[in-house]
Formats: structure tokens, sequence, C-alpha cells
């Protein structure tokens, strides 16, 4: 099973830190980044026409977006249902937050930080006013729970893991949001993979 991704990119952190919780090897195609684009690499665009990373090939099923491969890694691979219940309740609710995640917490993240990292411009008051916005709805989710969906990690923490871990190394400051810090601290201690999360996202910083 084959992975193209680049260790300072958030999403495909959040893979790996899956694919080694279920206990999954990968075999990591390095795309370098460039301008916040995957490089032209050509077995790579043959099988993504989006051209996005993370993309997994797992014999014929090609895969892109990291929240579907997270998904599909556990639901093909894992050995229980911890990470992605079974059970519809609980699963609408990482449902739920996955797509807090994608659309609102990652997508605030991108539309402040990635001009300053790879447009090399100031940042936006606006833009950091919403992403703000977006960690305290996060830390409402986590009052009382020591993860996003409750009392069990699941995908969806290792998914906003990659991106606050990312936001801190870009100097994000955490301390008003007592329950983020307190379950990004946790994290970084139970999380598969904490370590080369970090130095990734030490990695993308130094794009700035």
């Amino acid at each position: 099973m084959e992975l193209y991704y680049s260790p300072a990119s958030a999403p495909c952190r959040a893979v790996q830190m899956t694919a080694l919780a279920i206990g999954v090897p990968l075999n990591l195609k390095e795309i370098r980044l460039m301008d916040g684009k995957a490089s032209q690499r050509p077995d790579y665009c043959r099988i993504t026409p989006q051209h996005s990373i993370p993309t997994l090939k797992d014999k014929d099923l090609i895969l892109w977006e990291s929240r579907a491969i997270q998904i599909y890694l556990v639901e093909q691979y894992g050995k229980d249902d911890s990470l992605y219940p079974k059970d519809p309740a609980k699963r609408a609710k990482v449902n739920e937050r996955m797509f807090f995640d994608a659309c609102i917490l990652y997508h605030r993240f991108t539309e402040y930080y990635h001009e300053q990292v790879y447009g090399g411009l100031e940042g936006d008051d606006k833009k950091l006013a919403t992403l703000e916005d977006a960690v305290r709805m996060l830390d409402l989710f986590l009052e009382g729970q020591p993860y996003v969906t409750g009392q069990a990690m699941t995908i969806v923490d290792l998914s906003m893991l990659a991106t606050v871990a990312t936001m801190d190394c870009l100097g994000f400051e955490l301390k008003p949001y007592h329950n983020v810090a307190e379950w990004y601290k946790h994290m970084k201690g139970v999380a598969p993979g904490s370590k080369f999360n970090e130095a990734g996202a030490l990695d993308f910083a130094t794009f700035k």
C-alpha cells in the first residue's frame, strides 16, 4: 500500500498516525511541496487528477482526501471499531466533528496561514479572528471530556492533532483555550506517531 505524502502536510500526518494506530505499514512516496501544491511527479499525477496529497494506492483503489483515507484504513484494516465506531450514534458524532474539522477548523487554518507561509504576506486580522472562533468551538467540544467526541480517541482526534500541532509551531497561542491546550498536551503523549507529527509541523513552519 502506497501513500504519496509530504511530512510537512497536516492531512498527510493524520493519515500516517491513523495507519500507525491500526498497525498498517505504508510505502511512503514523498512529494515535494511547491507554492503549496504537490510537485509534478509523473507516477503521482497519473493516479490523482486533483494533484493533492495525501493520495493512497491500495491495489486497484486510488483514494485522496485525508479524512476519506482515514475512514477507509480503519474500516478495511482496523482490528476493532474504536477509532471509527460502528454504532450509528457514535459514528454520527465522529462524522459531525470530522466535517467541522474539514470545513471549519482546517479550512480557517489554511485561510489564515497559507498566504503567510507560501505568499509571504502579513497575517490578516479578520482571518485570524475566524480561526480563533473555530478554536473556541473546539474548546467547547472538549468541555468535560478528554477527546473530541467523548471518552475515547477517534480518527478525528488524530486529524485535528495534525492541524493543531502545525498551528502551535506557527505561533498560535493555545493558552486561552484551556480544554484545547490540555487535550493537545495529552494527545502528544498518547497519539501514535506524535513525534513525527510534531517534526512535520516544525518542517511546515520553516516554509514561512
